[in-house]
């Protein structure tokens, strides 16, 4: 009897909660800074863009914090045993914000013409595809030359966003005047951009899935300054903070605020990596003792406890353990000043200057590259910060014009999607800060990257990517820092804000605001 009053009670809260928020509507006030440079999703993919545009576009597939695929504008999927048929049937009577009828038509457009000229890094994905079909309205069906074992984690809002044929097919797309207005199939729709102030989207009442959204509006709130965006929450001005909007060391006064909670979760999917760059083309940073030494020098636990907060991990290699196939089977670094001073004396290293270049993305990173120039003097590194504005930094790693480089990237669910890109010598391309930046060329582990990908057993995947970590740790092309946790901070009453590896990306969808 106990355990079916539990079980009664469990079910009455379910449907409760679903109830409340039909009831609920409101308004949500979120930070996104920098401000967006355009909401087409289909041509800026950076993460302001994606953070508002979320709501806006769709793809195919959402993706959970297990990094599993569900269902968004594909209601279900099959993948042939061979890894080389993937037939996705879509969602029936979806509208654009036009009022014009979304088809399979519109996803081959999308994949096939649209993002092959404009999405750099689902274009890589898209060089294993043959073809791309619609045999009917709600039928798509992608068919690969050969397999690619993360072909199923490509179809995410961001990396594949479904836009509209009937607006861009025979368009120069760069140029089309509706990139200012942007039109989806999301759950809500662009109504406003006030520049410099905030982004307003309103409640797509046409939306495929009954109920949703919950909110009825959506503002993003255009705040430069982090010690601002802070006042603005603390005021109630704005009702969430996504992931870095303000000073880690302001995160532990606003979560003690009444009704303030906070998670770390909704950063799987994207497993932002922080590493520095170290220049493996000349100078001392082209030694691997020194690049070793580097690792040796670093207090990598102090740099998380006190620069970070305590939010996030150590990083053990060029794999997040957030992200599938990740290995420690691997040489550790820890914190070993005598060491460092044996490898640097092994190479003769003579002083030489080696400039450090810091994200200009606020003052914790400035923060961070004074810990990390105090751990490498300690050891004799003779090490000068040069700091820049965020066009200066992007022109000073896009042309290899550094030493060491802090950067983040993200990961996107396996190795083959977000990380091989940053250490194939076929991604080392000068004017691009996203990629092979640090000049890495190693042509057998090239043959390793390559291989991975296109094997279809996952264990024989995680073994070849166990090799992989194994060796590329070793040489140190980059100096690896911190799996990074960006907390998500809002109030106690908005619900299911984050419910998927994306986060707040397509968190309004789901959310609502407990009255």
């Amino acid at each position: 009897m106990k355990h079916l009053k539990a079980t009664t009670f469990l079910i009455a809260a379910a449907l409760a909660a679903p109830l409340a928020a039909q009831e609920a509507g409101g308004r949500l006030d979120i930070v996104v800074q920098p401000e967006p440079p355009s909401l087409m999703l289909g041509l800026v993919q950076n993460g302001p863009t994606q953070l508002v545009a979320g709501d806006i576009y769709e793809g195919l597939l959402r993706y959970g914090t297990d990094l599993q695929p569900q269902p968004l504008l594909a209601k279900s999927w099959e993948i042939s045993d061979d890894g080389l048929t993937y037939t996705f049937t879509l969602n029936e009577g979806v509208k654009w914000h036009d009022g014009e009828d979304f088809t399979a038509e519109d996803v081959v457009f999308s994949a096939d013409v649209f993002l092959r000229e404009t999405h750099a890094r689902l274009r890589a994905s898209l060089a294993y595809v043959e073809s791309i079909t619609a045999p009917d309205d709600t039928t798509v069906v992608f068919q690969l030359k050969e397999p690619f074992g993360p072909f199923i984690s490509v179809f995410e809002t961001g990396t594949m966003p479904i836009v509209p044929k009937h607006i861009y097919e025979g368009t120069d797309f760069a140029n089309n005047e509706m990139n200012a207005t942007p039109i989806g199939t999301g759950p809500f729709k662009f109504e406003a951009w006030e520049k410099g102030s905030y982004i307003h989207l309103v409640k797509n009442e046409d939306y495929y899935v009954d109920g949703l959204p919950y909110l009825d509006e959506v503002y993003y709130r255009v705040i430069p300054d982090a010690a601002a965006r802070a006042v603005a929450f603390e005021t109630g001005e704005v009702d969430v903070l996504p992931g870095g909007s303000v000073e880690n060391w302001d995160v532990p006064r606003l979560t003690e605020m009444d009704n303030v909670c906070s998670t770390g979760s909704g950063w799987e999917f994207f497993a932002p990596h922080a590493w520095m760059w170290l220049n493996n083309r000349e100078g001392p940073t082209s030694d691997v003792r020194f690049r070793q030494a580097v690792m040796y020098a670093m207090d990598r636990d102090f740099q998380r406890d006190v620069v970070w907060n305590g939010f996030g991990n150590v990083a053990t290699g060029p794999v997040s353990s957030k992200t599938n196939f990740y290995s420690d089977d691997v040489t550790i670094y820890d914190h070993n000043p005598e060491k460092a001073e044996e490898l640097l004396a092994e190479m003769g290293y003579d002083g030489e200057e080696v400039r450090l270049l810091p994200l200009p993305y606020g003052e914790t990173w400035q923060r961070w590259a004074e810990a990390i120039r105090q751990n490498l003097s300690e050891v004799g590194i003779n090490v000068s910060i040069d700091s820049t504005d965020v066009a200066g930094w992007n022109e000073k790693t896009s042309q290899w014009d550094y030493d060491m480089a802090f950067t983040y990237l993200y990961q996107y669910g396996d190795p083959a999607l977000g990380v091989s890109r940053n250490y194939t010598a076929d991604r080392i391309q000068k004017g691009s800060p996203w990629n092979n930046v640090e000049g890495y060329d190693n042509p057998e582990l090239d043959e390793k990257w390559f291989a991975a990908a296109t094997m279809i057993s996952p264990e024989e995947r995680q073994a070849a990517y166990n090799e992989i970590q194994q060796e590329i740790v070793d040489d140190v092309p980059v100096a690896w820092l911190l799996e990074l946790e960006f907390p998500t901070i809002y109030r106690c009453d908005i619900k299911d804000l984050v419910t998927t590896g994306i986060g707040v990306n397509d968190g309004p969808r789901n959310a609502w605001i407990e009255q």
